[in-house]
């Protein structure tokens, strides 16, 4: 049968399965996956509700793969792989996206309960149903309408739903890269959660991620006599602005980014007393920083100590800087790439665009 048919009967079969994928979209809103360490239970009901919905949809070849996590109720962090076997079974084309979200912040800033998802001018609102569900969703939806309509793809199709993405991966994709031999040399990989609104950008690199708790230790002493204490919050509010001269000194850009630059952010700040009179002798925050692949992360990390010092002389306090997450970035996939070719193809074909790496 030709593409354009086969293309054709998808397309109309995924159009009249509209409801189904708001649907699935607001069931997985409703179980929050966030991660233990940013003070949820993981993975673990949501991967049970996939694993249920995945085999009453059809997927009959389904792996649980669990990472141990004692920090999860559950003491696993759950990695399903699905599939969908085609007519050669000597390449595999996965599409991977990821379960856990990240929480959903000050409340009083969202219009609605973040965990129940609702429609709105067409849109779908709610924590995950972006970050990732969005790919997620379309990815089981596009197997659902191969199934329907009683078609086999030329070569196996995979889904990969990881845990632990939000913060580092160790107990997802790598626990997976680790513990298994599932991703062959011949397989071609998609990650669907980058682009733009006209399909036509496909990513090859990703920069760098460092994250840093950064520990500011003074001396405490009550607010009416600051001379006997050593403020550490003052002394991290001067570190954070010393930091953000990173963006000056790794300045270079790669259009192949967005944004084109590095990034240095304070992100994350821990409590330091709980009442207003006392000088603070102890100070947290944490930093996120993206980092172009054109420079090493320890070149930042070298940078990053050398004003940490710079503050320590000044103050009289002791900084401590230690490290969250270290992630170099992985080598490009070069744009002649078979995947990224075959992303162009159907690109061209779906879209009658011409897409970009």
């Amino acid at each position: 049968m030709p593409e354009k048919k086969i293309f054709n009967r998808l397309g109309k079969r995924l159009e009249s399965m509209r409801d189904e994928m708001i649907e699935l979209q607001m069931k997985l809103c409703a179980i929050p996956a966030i991660a233990p360490a940013s003070g949820g239970e993981g993975e673990a009901k949501k991967a049970e509700f996939l694993e249920n919905y995945l085999r009453q949809s059809g997927f009959t070849d389904l792996q649980l793969i669990k990472a141990p996590d004692v920090e999860a109720p559950s003491g696993y962090r759950p990695n399903i792989l699905a599939f969908y076997r085609g007519h050669d079974s000597s390449r595999t084309i996965w599409v991977m996206t990821h379960l856990d979200v990240v929480p959903p912040g000050e409340l009083a800033q969202w219009r609605g309960d973040p965990f129940k998802a609702w429609v709105e001018k067409g849109r779908i609102y709610g924590r995950g149903v972006e970050d990732n569900q969005q790919d997620m969703v379309a990815s089981i939806f596009a197997v659902k309408a191969l199934i329907a309509e009683g078609l086999k793809p030329s070569y196996d199709v995979g889904l990969a739903l990881v845990a632990d993405e939000e913060t580092g991966s160790q107990k997802g994709i790598e626990y997976v890269l680790n513990n298994t031999e599932v991703f062959r040399p011949d397989d071609l990989i998609i990650v669907p959660d980058a682009g733009n609104s006209q399909g036509t950008m496909i990513e090859v690199a990703e920069k760098s991620i460092l994250w840093l708790k950064i520990r500011t230790l003074g001396k405490q002493a009550h607010g009416s006599t600051p001379e006997k204490g050593i403020n550490s919050f003052k002394a991290a509010s001067f570190l954070i602005t010393e930091l953000q001269k990173l963006y000056r000194i790794f300045n270079k850009k790669d259009r192949l980014f967005s944004p084109p630059t590095s990034t240095f952010e304070p992100t994350k700040k821990e409590a330091n007393v709980p009442n207003i009179n006392t000088i603070p002798g102890e100070d947290v925050f944490y930093m996120d920083c993206r980092i172009l692949p054109l420079y090493s992360v320890e070149q930042v990390l070298k940078t990053a100590a050398k004003k940490a010092a710079g503050i320590e002389k000044k103050f009289r306090v002791k900084i401590e800087m230690g490290l969250v997450q270290k992630a170099p970035a992985a080598p490009p996939t070069s744009p002649r790439a078979k995947v990224v070719q075959a992303l162009k193809k159907a690109v061209r074909e779906v879209y009658h665009r011409e897409a970009r790496a």
